[in-house]
């Protein structure tokens, strides 16, 4: 199971190439990743037909109990047979329904083909908490593929909604899992479902929270309006997520649950009052649609009603109708949207009050549309028939319900019947429309489809056999799955249904005026438009109370808000008794004087330089105390820190005026020196209270011991950033890689990098005449900003710095250094090549942009986690490897030194982003204005 999410992820990733070389026809090949999930599916019906399970089990975060658990049971075979095998004819229908210069098509085929892999990492998941993450996967990927057309609004608008609303149910599933798993003592599912769960209003809380995401994904009352909305997609998409998978998903996992829930509190009422309302109200609505795949939408939303409604009530008998339901729709449906979209295709119109006669133009696609419409409505001896006779036999003791689901099929027939009357039908008054021709090969998948419905009727038997498993898990099942059950109430509940559905579309004349004059019962956008503009309301009216523009106000809000409720506490605190020594050395006294009179006059400073120089000046005597204290690795960061930090404040301060501003008033100067007097006081107390309150043993005491052991070194600093706490440190890469980008956004409107920055041509000619010249951007440079010292001694230091840089690199493991402080220092070689010799000079010393550099540096220490876990061991694990190599000797190579690189390539990206946005950038827009305010490196050539 883990080789078909790889294979997944691998076609994904491939995708954009593959469609830059062969176009739409690159979906055939990508058609193989689901096509091969499908096969292994088949290869695995012996194994799940007799009840069993394949289970397979991967270590994931051992501390905190989680595991890649993966388990296929007849459930879960079932949807990926659908996964799989609707995904693969799918991808074969795109690559001739769209065309060569369809926008977005590397796009849209990797995000189909990658949420292909997380239906089937949701339907594989066997730990709640994995499957929580297949689920918020393909609400992602959903977004991308119903927002595919982005330059229409009403693409956007759709894909927001679904997003929204399957979201907020998400993270409701979510609260629901957390408690359910806490409550059960395991979040394994096999295992929760294996034991009895002590009842109570938490279980009952719990279970309304999953119901809660379950419905909201399957599009049930009162989350129905997305789904007709999100009918702006392409296609294939509505194909394949609106009839075969994503909404699937809440239907799988009502499914999956209900073995197990179905007797708790309101499960049961709640999903068979929910179904059947959505059922009928789905299918009223559906007969007001002219537009056929709007028509095929709220069809969707009715037989998603039924299907939660009997696979959620949880008994033997509608487990085993439920799943046979559950795959006639999928069939059918599928089926009938590729069918809609040949005939928007090729006519350039769904509407069916413009077609008339399209069975004359293609009798092989009126065939299929046939098919799959009689499977919807239940005409035998389609699937549709089997599945539905079987709904209607296991609720013949619930008369309300079944009364219900009846009303709700006549509805059914009756627009399946407008449907094939709409689209193929010799209409009078209507001038025939003269479709384009057609691929044959465009026809395939929907027919397919429509062929499998129509063998798997008179195969029912064979689905009883494959099917029941499922249904065992809630008792002994009592029908059967068949095509001819004899004289039999469902029999006859079957035939009125059809009766009762023809005649209501036979009396569609008298009655679309009534249709036409009732509002439609589900209001599509309207719901949703109105609750949106509830909370858009209420967040400008709070807005406007609270943002009033002042970052003073902002500020001392926070700060006010740290003294009141941590300070509280910490009042509030148990006694504590702790020694604190004052200090280890007699210089330690010194350097907190030192730190403490630059911060005091940092405050009274009224240029922004000096304010810059004396804030820096509390940053260097920390690094002094962390020396002091015997923390070497600790200093060299803190140095290397604090100077590059110095050096973005003097870019900064370029464009801001040598002084601050007005000083503030009288009254708020002493608020603000009382509130940075109890923030001071109060972040000093919570740093004594923490150490005063420890009651449990240091953890860090055995850091030493374990950086020998499992991180193979001696820098204890270095080996807790890559090994020990690698996930802090991934967290932290990433923050720096958003940090990067945000200033870049800052700075540049559309694009991280503008067109490189070329000399002007007679500095060119001056480098080219052979005269010395020590730094190739010197020359562009103003005379009076130029130092030919600076040039002389920066390129004669430079490439030294670098290999120092390195240096710190590879030593940091034993020895002071590592990857964040080897990056500082090649980035600050980056800062002194530009100062003195400009913008142009820095894309001298770095050709390559900075989005690269991060992304590889990203991309290098989550590829090592991945390693790790691919080859048996957990995620960011380390190895080591002893060699002796000639000439060189002993080579000790820990594998977390490919993270450090990471490390240090996300530090080198995020300084030169920083140089490149606020020193190049700004440098240009100097040249441009003529405003420089004192700055420095601005170049020749493009100031007038």
């Amino acid at each position: 199971m883990l080789v078909l999410l790889i294979l997944h992820l691998v076609a994904a990733l491939a995708a954009p190439l593959l469609v830059r070389w062969w176009g739409p026809r690159a979906c055939y090949p990508l058609a193989l990743a689901p096509a091969a999930a499908f096969c292994w599916a088949l290869a695995r019906t012996p194994a799940v037909s007799d009840g069993g399970a394949v289970v397979e089990t991967y270590p994931w975060i051992g501390q905190l109990g989680l595991d890649i658990a993966l388990r296929l049971t007849t459930l879960s075979w079932l949807m990926t047979l659908l996964i799989g095998g609707v995904g693969a004819l799918v991808l074969v229908y795109s690559a001739r329904y769209f065309s060569a210069g369809s926008t977005g098509l590397a796009q849209f085929a990797a995000v189909l083909v990658a949420f292909a892999g997380a239906m089937l990492v949701l339907v594989f998941a066997d730990d709640l908490l994995l499957l929580y993450v297949g689920w918020e996967l393909t609400t992602i990927f959903s977004y991308l593929l119903i927002g595919h057309s982005t330059e229409r609004r009403s693409s956007r608008w759709a894909a927001a909604q679904a997003l929204t609303v399957t979201t907020l149910g998400g993270l409701a599933m979510l609260v629901g899992f957390i408690m359910l798993g806490q409550h059960a003592g395991t979040y394994r599912w096999s295992e929760i479902s294996a034991q009895p769960l002590p009842g109570g209003g938490y279980l009952v809380g719990a279970v309304l929270l999953i119901l809660a995401g379950a419905l909201s994904k399957s599009a049930v009352l009162p989350f129905s309006s997305w789904l007709p909305a999100a009918m702006a997609a392409p296609t294939p998409v509505s194909a394949y997520l609106h009839a075969a998978a994503m909404v699937k998903a809440g239907v799988y996992l009502v499914g999956l649950l209900a073995p197990a829930l179905a007797t708790v509190g309101p499960w049961r009422p709640l999903v068979q009052i929910a179904g059947v309302a959505t059922m009928l109200l789905g299918g009223w609505a559906a007969l007001r649609q002219t537009d056929l795949k709007l028509l095929l939408a709220y069809g969707t939303v009715s037989q998603l009603g039924l299907l939660v409604a009997v696979t959620g009530s949880g008994t033997p008998d509608a487990a085993l109708a439920g799943t046979a339901m559950l795959l006639a729709h999928a069939l059918f449906k599928a089926a009938l949207f590729l069918v809609v979209g040949i005939i928007d295709h090729s006519a350039g119109t769904r509407d069916l009050r413009e077609l008339s006669g399209l069975r004359h133009w293609s009798r092989p696609l009126f065939v299929v549309a046939v098919l799959a419409a009689a499977s919807m409505a239940g005409v035998p001896p389609l699937v549709g028939f089997v599945s539905k006779e079987a709904v209607f036999g296991a609720f013949t003791d619930q008369p309300a319900l079944l009364t219900g689901l009846v009303a709700g099929t006549v509805l059914t027939v009756a627009y399946s019947a407008r449907f094939l009357w709409g689209a193929f039908a010799d209409r009078p008054g209507v001038e025939p429309v003269q479709p384009v021709p057609i691929a044959a090969s465009l026809l395939v998948p929907p027919a397919v489809l429509a062929g499998i419905g129509l063998l798997a009727g008179p195969a029912a038997s064979v689905l009883d056999e494959l099917l029941r498993p499922y249904a065992d898990l809630l008792g002994g099942v009592d029908a059967h799955l068949a095509l001819w059950s004899g004289p039999t109430p469902a029999l006859g509940l079957s035939v009125l249904a059809l009766v009762g559905g023809g005649l209501l579309f036979a009396v569609r004349g008298p009655l679309a005026p009534v249709l036409a004059r009732l509002r439609s019962p589900v209001r599509g956008n309207q719901g949703y438009e109105w609750v949106v503009g509830r909370f858009d309301r209420l967040a400008i009216e709070v807005t406007g109370a609270t943002q009033r523009g002042s970052l003073p106000q902002y500020l001392g809000i926070i700060l006010v808000t740290l003294v009141l409720v941590p300070g509280a506490a910490m009042l509030s605190a148990s006694p504590w008794r702790a020694r604190i020594p004052l200090w280890d050395s007699a210089l330690q006294p010194v350097v907190v004087l030192v730190i403490a009179v630059a911060a005091v006059l940092a405050v009274g400073a009224r240029r922004r330089l000096t304010a810059m120089l004396l804030v820096g000046m509390t940053g260097y005597g920390t690094a002094m105390l962390f020396v002091l204290h015997g923390a070497p690795d600790l200093a060299l960061t803190q140095f290397l820190v604090e100077t590059a930090t110095i050096a973005v404040f003097v870019l900064v301060l370029r464009r801001l005026p040598e002084r601050f501003s007005a000083r503030p008033l009288r009254r708020t100067r002493w608020v603000r020196r009382a509130i940075g007097v109890a923030v001071g006081m109060v972040a000093a107390g919570l740093a004594l209270t923490a150490v005063g309150s420890r009651r449990a043993p240091d953890i860090s005491a055995a850091f030493p011991d374990l950086a020998v052991l499992e991180g193979y070194g001696r820098n204890v600093v270095n080996v807790t950033l890559v090994d020990i706490r690698a996930w802090d440190t991934m967290g932290e890469l990433s923050v720096l890689v958003v940090a990067a980008t945000g200033v870049a956004s800052l700075i540049f409107e559309r694009s991280r990098t503008g067109p490189r920055p070329r000399r002007p041509e007679s500095d060119q000619r001056v480098v080219e005449s052979g005269r010395p010249v020590w730094l190739r951007g010197g020359p562009t440079l103003y005379e009076e900003r130029r130092s030919i010292v600076l040039e002389v001694v920066i390129r004669l230091i430079f490439h030294t710095v670098v290999l120092f840089s390195l240096f710190l690199l590879f030593s940091g493991h034993n020895a002071p250094g590592g990857g964040f402080a080897g990056g500082l220092v090649a980035g600050l070689a980056l800062v002194v090549r530009y100062l003195a010799g400009g913008r142009y000079e820095l894309t001298e010393a770095a050709p390559v942009g900075a989005g690269p550099i991060l992304g590889a540096g990203l991309a290098m220490a989550v590829g090592t986690g991945l390693v790790a876990l691919l080859l048996g061991g957990s995620v960011l694990e380390s190895a080591k490897v002893d060699r002796a190599l000639p000439l060189i000797g002993d080579v000790h190579l820990v594998t977390s030194l490919f993270f450090d690189i990471g490390v240090y390539l996300v530090v080198i990206g995020l300084v030169l982003d920083i140089l490149r946005s606020l020193g190049a950038e700004v440098d240009r827009h100097i040249e441009a204005t003529g405003t420089a305010a004192g700055g420095l490196a601005v170049n020749k050539g493009d100031r007038s």
